[in-house]
């Protein structure tokens, strides 16, 4: 994979342009956060190593192609990573699951890390990373660094939207982590959030605001 992929496939950016209208509900904005993620996941899983299992049909015995290696692990960047994760889960049920808890000082704008579970065997799985939005992309490189010092080698990056900021900071930081996203915007505001946007995921998800 690029270091970065962009989905333009018409139904993620008809879902997408609802869920940056303001006048949306939080119901139908989490409804369509879990949908989008889905389209979104068909993409960062395209290459999965894959093997055989002898099966039988109801017609003959078979080679049959099954997904190969360890389950994946799904990491969502508390809170607004877990809308992307719910949806990403019914397409990979049998996924691991872990959690970072960051949240962004308004001040400086740098991660200050509460929380961290995750499987165990980071070494043997990919991993896949999920945050609606890549702003700055510092709390994102941080959520990284800790995936990274628990062994995780195999890591993915998807998010909804990315600003060019926050893109670049990843591939200084991760030049190894491939990201996945719908659209990349403008730029940042003075207060780091992505502009055109869509607000704050989080709060819109779960109507805090």
């Amino acid at each position: 994979m690029d270091h970065l992929t962009v989905v333009t496939h018409p139904l993620v950016q008809h879902k997408l342009s609802l869920m940056r209208d303001k006048g949306t509900p939080t119901a139908v904005f989490r409804q369509l956060l879990r949908e989008i993620s889905q389209l979104l996941a068909y993409e960062v899983t395209r290459d999965l190593p894959m093997t055989t299992r002898a099966i039988e049909t109801p017609m003959q015995a078979m080679d049959a192609p099954v997904l190969a290696g360890r389950k994946m692990a799904l990491v969502s960047i508390l809170r607004a990573g877990n809308g992307l994760l719910d949806g990403i889960l019914e397409l990979v049920p049998s996924a691991r699951v872990g959690f970072v808890g960051l949240y962004r000082d308004e001040a400086t704008l740098e991660p200050v890390q509460y929380y961290f579970k995750v499987p165990d065997q980071l070494d043997e799985r990919l991993v896949i990373a999920v945050d609606p939005m890549l702003a700055t992309g510092n709390s994102s490189a941080a959520a990284i660094d800790l995936l990274k010092a628990k062994g995780a080698t195999d890591i993915r990056f998807l998010c909804l939207l990315a600003a060019p900021e926050g893109i670049a900071r990843m591939k200084a930081a991760h030049p190894d982590v491939p990201i996945v996203t719908a659209a990349v915007d403008e730029r940042l505001n003075e207060s780091g959030y992505i502009v055109p946007g869509l607000g704050d995921a989080g709060d819109r998800m779960f109507g805090t605001k």
